[in-house]
């Protein structure tokens, strides 16, 4: 909910301000402790992560309950976990661990699924529960009669390839639990950015912001382009006496256009000077890694609304695309 709306129906709202050097502390001390386990963790975002733990002497499922337990005692942090024999089901397993102990209280599910069982695992699920499956397809399959993972499964590979494309195979295959992606430590060694020299020096500080979101989309635009996430947000800012300056923060890695916006404000919160002129400011994303698909939630709400964000991303994309950089940017309801 936009925060405007949120002030006007509740107008004694606390508002909590990010606090993201606390975030990536905590990011970091939980990172170091899934790398005490191996060596084998591609991480997808900020509190996100896989582990590949097959060369491990020590059972993946008993692994899961010593490392929930050491970051609970740790770092008193809560944390879910899955535990199968591929991605795809392992982060299914951590979503259905969390429904199904949603109690009000912080998640910490665990939730395993022993080798073998990943179709079983999966058939009573929702068929939009299933990576690949948005709105549109789950509503193409529900006009189909199909309503579940095991409907999926159930259909011919051939009936799912003519109605869906290259795309019908990938539902099949993922249906029956099967996904051979591995698990990827290595990253992209580049950087992504954007900066703009100013004709006149610039004070005001909504024109520096302006810019910066300016920026930051066609950044992201990049990155998407590129099938790339960034891990890594920073921004330059050059005075007008030429002193140059530059700050960054870590995010997890992330192709979200508001997600790196609000980041690149935070930073310039950090640097900017009421009054003293800019010459350039410029932001850039590093850190960055080929995207991994992420898998919807099997929580109604949080996947109708991760449904509607990827939507909005297509749309922009499109409407930058046809009508140029300026034709959209993303805003809030003040």
């Amino acid at each position: 909910m936009p925060m405007g709306r949120a002030l006007r129906l509740c107008p004694q709202l606390i508002i909590v301000p990010p606090n993201f050097p606390l975030y990536r502390r905590a990011s970091r001390a939980v990172m170091a402790r899934l790398h005490a386990v191996t060596n084998r963790v591609q991480q997808l975002s900020i509190d996100e992560a896989f582990l590949d733990v097959t060369e491990h002497a020590t059972p993946a499922a008993t692994l899961a309950v010593e490392l929930q337990a050491q970051i609970r005692d740790e770092l008193k942090l809560p944390c879910s976990l899955g535990v199968a024999s591929n991605k795809l089901v392992a982060k299914i397993a951590t979503d259905v661990g969390k429904v199904a102990r949603r109690t009000g209280q912080t998640p910490s599910a665990l939730q395993v699924v022993p080798p073998g069982e990943e179709a079983a695992f999966l058939a009573p699920l929702p068929a939009d529960g299933l990576w690949g499956v948005g709105p549109k397809t789950a509503e193409r399959l529900a006009a189909r009669g199909i309503h579940t993972i095991g409907d999926i499964a159930a259909c011919p590979v051939e009936a799912l390839v003519r109605e869906f494309g290259k795309h019908g195979h990938d539902l099949a295959q993922h249906a029956r639990g099967i996904d051979e992606r591995p698990v990827t430590t290595e990253r992209v060694a580049r950087s992504i950015s954007k900066e703009t020299t100013f004709a006149r020096d610039v004070r005001d500080r909504e024109t520096l912001s302006q810019t910066v979101q300016e920026q930051a989309a066609q950044v992201m635009r990049k990155l998407q382009a590129e099938e790339l996430t960034g891990t890594t947000v920073k921004l330059k800012l050059r005075w007008a006496d030429f002193t140059t300056l530059t700050r960054q923060t870590s995010m997890g890695p992330t192709d979200d256009e508001a997600l790196l916006t609000q980041a690149a404000g935070w930073l310039l919160d950090q640097v900017w000077e009421r009054g003293r002129p800019v010459r350039l400011i410029g932001v850039g994303v590093s850190g960055l890694e080929a995207r991994a698909r992420q898998l919807s939630l099997l929580d109604t709400d949080a996947h109708e609304a991760g449904g509607r964000e990827g939507q909005l991303k297509e749309a922009i994309a499109t409407i930058r695309e046809r009508f140029g950089e300026d034709a959209v940017y993303r805003g809030s309801d003040d």
